[in-house]
């Protein structure tokens, strides 16, 4: 029966008599009869207030959203990475004050990926970067919603600097940045005198780490801490958010410190840069602000459904398992399609949210379990489909081994449990979620999924007045 589901899917979406099908797919001995029929999904707007946000991009900005006319913003926290094979050639470097190392400048880089609308790419916007005084701690599942004062350094001379920049980076020439292979990026200078937590003055923030990290090659163990005391005893991470203007937002693929020193060694001599960077091997945090009640009212509409990012909407689903199966409790459920349609924008303004790229449909009361423990769809409880720019659709072709596991599971509870009795509980209900995810080299499955957090929005034909179409083929042996 498994080698007729595409079969079968293509079928159900015809309207012939299915009853002899199973003449031209088995032989005379086992001979399957097929049946189809069409039943009704209901749809609403489901709001939430945060997400996890444990992922492989930070984002950072903030616009305002045409749709609403309100603020969003993004902003990050993140530690770094110390490479545990990169050492300083202390006895080689010639960068000194009064018989001291120092580096001679500091910057951190950060290289962006996926901006949001770049018709605003030479607007001013100001970031703020604040050093913590305590690292983001690693066992906690930080949400949307986190704030991160409690672990901000706030004493008089903590790193608190204000960075103007736009999309495009002035700083870099228009040859360089017409050049193959550039990248787009934010260059943050950190020369500025650096005072410590105990007092102790350095020329700029790159000398105070690189005495530390020297003091590590040359006591001790004589060697390069790893990342998790680095960022205890030394550099518990940075802070990032857009204080002032509006129209940048991004996500960047890498974050990194630069520190540059001379190098003069017998043979050689060279300018050499120590690199700390942000990756996801390291706690990083996100948080999300946007205005509630401009999302409550939007939840609110009952002739669509909305999807919107970040950490704003969702479409819920609730599904006719009951009906599905009723009449139909001996025969296997082949094949069960859902198309959601993408209604257009009702404006057209260039800096309107684009519709998500992918949505992972997963059972509503798992929302939560599933990205706090890394899961991946799976075809059986969980599903995922791409946005089709073609037929400005989102279809999941057969979700009938979701149907089936709902079905068991009622009956397997309801006996002990009556909210499998109602039709309207949870059970029966299905969330899209917008997501971003990663494939490996080898394969187009994903390895990762998380909660999409850029700029995105879109209306879903549904709502209380219009049901949403499953097309069913069921099979059963003839006898």
């Amino acid at each position: 029966m498994a080698g007729a589901v595409l079969a079968a899917i293509a079928i159900s979406s015809c309207s012939e008599d299915t009853e002899e099908i199973g003449h031209s797919l088995t032989s005379e001995a086992d001979k399957l009869v097929f049946s189809n029929n069409t039943f009704y999904a209901t749809t609403n707007t489901y709001m939430v207030d945060s997400l996890m946000t444990r992922q492989s991009y930070c984002y950072l900005g903030k616009v305002i959203d045409p749709e609403t006319e309100t603020e969003v913003s993004s902003s990050f926290t993140t530690q770094l990475y110390l490479l545990p094979d990169a050492t300083i050639p202390y006895q080689y470097v010639t960068s000194k004050e009064n018989g001291e190392i120092v580096a001679d400048s500091c910057d951190i880089i950060m290289y962006l990926y996926n901006p949001f609308k770049t018709v605003d790419k030479k607007v001013a916007v100001q970031m703020n970067i604040r050093e913590l005084q305590t690292p983001v701690k690693e066992d906690v599942r930080y949400y949307s919603n986190f704030v991160p004062n409690q672990f901000l350094r706030k004493d008089a001379n903590a790193i608190n600097i204000n960075h103007i920049f736009s999309y495009d980076n002035m700083t870099d020439d228009d040859n360089s940045r017409s050049a193959s292979g550039y990248l787009d990026n934010i260059r943050i200078p950190m020369n500025q005198r650096y005072v410590a937590l105990d007092g102790v003055s350095y020329k700029n923030y790159g000398t105070y780490i690189l005495r530390k990290l020297i003091k590590y090659q040359t006591e001790g163990k004589k060697k390069l801490p790893n990342t998790y005391v680095f960022s205890h005893e030394v550099c518990p991470g940075f802070a990032f958010n857009i204080t002032d203007g509006y129209g940048f937002h991004s996500a960047y693929t890498d974050l990194g410190l630069r520190i540059y020193y001379n190098v003069v060694k017998p043979d050689t001599s060279y300018k050499a840069t120590y690199i700390l960077s942000s990756t996801d091997e390291v706690m990083q945090t996100i948080s999300v602000n946007n205005d509630k009640a401009a999302l409550a009212k939007l939840a609110a509409e009952t002739d669509h459904t909305y999807l919107k990012t970040p950490a704003g909407l969702f479409t819920e689903v609730k599904l006719p398992v009951e009906q599905i199966w009723n009449g139909h409790e001996n025969d296997s459920l082949l094949a069960t399609k859902i198309t959601f349609q993408r209604m257009n924008n009702q404006q057209t303004n260039e800096r309107s949210f684009n519709p998500p790229s992918a949505l992972l449909m997963v059972m509503k009361d798992s929302l939560k379990t599933y990205f706090e423990t890394k899961q991946v769809p799976n075809s059986k409880s969980s599903f995922l489909t791409s946005y089709n720019s073609t037929y400005n659709t989102y279809s999941y072709s057969n979700i009938a081994n979701l149907i089936t596991r709902i079905w068991r599971l009622r009956n397997k509870h309801i006996a002990n449990d009556p909210t499998w009795a109602d039709p309207n509980s949870d059970h029966y209900k299905v969330l899209l979620v917008p997501v971003e995810y990663g494939t490996s080299s080898t394969s187009t499955a994903p390895v990762w999924i998380g909660h999409d957090l850029s700029l995105t929005s879109t209306r879903l034909v549904g709502g209380s007045k219009t049901p949403i179409e499953l097309n069913v083929v069921y099979a059963k042996f003839k006898k």
